[in-house]
């Protein structure tokens, strides 16, 4: 069943005609990469010591860009209803949920980093760092969107709440994540896999909360 459900998550965030599935997030990533270099000018200095802080924004719209097809379909569609009559619980649903959209734009971003690191100037190290933060932070960024749209589902500009309700909960993954590429920042990286973990733990009974709430 836990397949079944994944095979339809991705289906659903990855299939045609859906919002533009996984390339829209990766290619609004990109875009921010390649204007944000017109914004601040051509000094290399300064586009290599904060190109690092704006690929994690980036990261984060992207995450975010999607919300609105995550829950409120489903719950619209009373799926939700259907699975609870088979026994499965609102938890187990958004747990799986998480994973597809990490699956749909996480490994994606990851790559897209790597055209984005050359346009900001980014060093090997940088980049390598980068990386590792991604890789660590991106799992939390998927449960931080499933959650906010478990939070905003049915609601009147529920889009628009959503993005104020993720800032500050992203704060901490912000903060670690691009603090990981400041001098001393070694263990950065670290604690935004700790505030993943966090995150990962919290969301599906929040999530699932909500959810019921709103059923």
């Amino acid at each position: 069943m836990i397949a079944a459900l994944l095979r339809r998550d991705l289906g659903n965030l990855v299939g045609r005609g859906r919002g533009g599935g996984p390339v829209l997030p990766v290619l609004f990533f990109l875009a921010v990469a390649t204007l944000y270099p017109f914004a601040v000018g051509p000094d290399a200095a300064l586009l290599a010591r904060t190109g690092g802080g704006i690929i994690w924004i980036a990261a984060l719209l992207a995450a975010l860009l999607p919300v609105d097809r995550l829950v409120e379909p489903d719950l619209d569609a009373g799926v939700f209803d259907q699975l609870a009559l088979r026994g499965i619980s609102e938890e187990l649903i958004v747990a799986v949920r998480i994973l597809a959209h990490w699956l749909a734009f996480g490994p994606l971003l990851m790559v897209a980093a790597l055209p984005a690191a050359a346009l900001l100037g980014l060093s090997g190290e940088t980049l390598r760092l980068v990386e590792l933060g991604l890789l660590a932070g991106t799992p939390g960024l998927a449960a931080l969107g499933v959650l906010v749209a478990a939070l905003t589902a049915g609601l009147r500009g529920g889009a628009a709440l959503g993005g104020l309700i993720a800032i500050p909960l992203a704060v901490p993954l912000l903060i670690f994540g691009a603090g990981s590429l400041a001098p001393g920042g070694e263990h950065g990286a670290a604690l935004a896999a700790a505030v993943s973990l966090v995150l990962l733990a919290m969301t599906p009974f929040a999530a699932g909360a909500a959810i019921r709430g709103a059923r």
